[in-house]
């Protein structure tokens, strides 16, 4: 496995968030994760970036034991995340934000090709590379944020709840998108809301309820699950 998640619990103070979830990401995979609010996914990313500790368990990324290693070297060794509510700085141009997600790096030539490729995603922001971020429509800071993750040039891309506050052709824009950036190669673990189109997407999947996964397979299999469907799909 990439990335897994072995037996880990978070906790807020005396509450525990998470229950000793398990979870595996196989290298060019999409995996999602998907639950309702308060069910411990955005938690989850939070643990796996490095922004909370864990109270139990230990996360392993590359072979490596990350568990206790600082939020930023773990962007070093390749886990970027675009996080809940899309994190922009909206006082900088969009070219500026782009140029932070690079921040670690020193790799020039790599770096220019790069931000070529997140334009070719991404033309919107090519031809808003010079406009302030907070200026952006709700979609195209969602497309700066993508973007701005894919300049670190992570090995994992973690993306938190990418289609919140949305308009549907929107949505299935970005979700067209992850989906190009998943077969250029890069491995992605993607919370989602949106149930239909994460697990449309995605190679495997879990469901995660009050801190703990209750289900998990393949995303087609899920999709077609009778309890998957009544819960987060709106099917009875």
């Amino acid at each position: 496995m990439l990335l897994e998640l072995e037996d880990v619990r978070v906790a807020y103070g005396r509450i525990e968030a998470l229950h000793g979830i398990s979870i595996g990401i196989d290298q060019g995979e999409v995996v999602a994760l998907i639950g309702a609010n308060g069910a411990g996914k955005t938690t989850t990313m939070r643990a796996i970036s490095g922004l909370l500790n864990l109270t139990g368990g230990r996360i392993r990324f590359n072979g490596e034991d990350i568990s206790k290693l600082r939020a930023d070297l773990r962007v070093v060794r390749g886990l970027c995340q675009s996080p809940e509510g899309r994190g922009i700085f909206p006082g900088m141009t969009v070219a500026e934000n782009l140029d932070m997600g690079a921040y670690t790096r020193r790799d020039r030539q790599g770096v220019a090709d790069d931000l070529k490729r997140v334009y070719g995603l991404f033309p919107r922001l090519e031809e808003r590379s010079k406009q302030s971020a907070g200026t952006l429509s709700g979609g195209e800071q969602q497309m700066c944020a993508i973007g701005r993750a894919l300049m670190a040039r992570p090995k994992v891309l973690l993306l938190d709840e990418p289609s919140m506050g949305l308009a549907p052709m929107l949505i299935q824009q970005i979700f067209n998108i992850i989906t190009e950036i998943s077969q250029q190669g890069t491995t992605i673990l993607v919370v989602e809301q949106n149930a239909q189109q994460a697990l449309s997407r995605a190679h495997r999947a879990y469901v995660l309820e009050t801190g703990r996964i209750v289900k998990e397979g393949t995303g087609a299999e899920l999709l077609v699950d009778p309890a998957v469907k009544e819960a987060y799909l709106g099917v009875a």
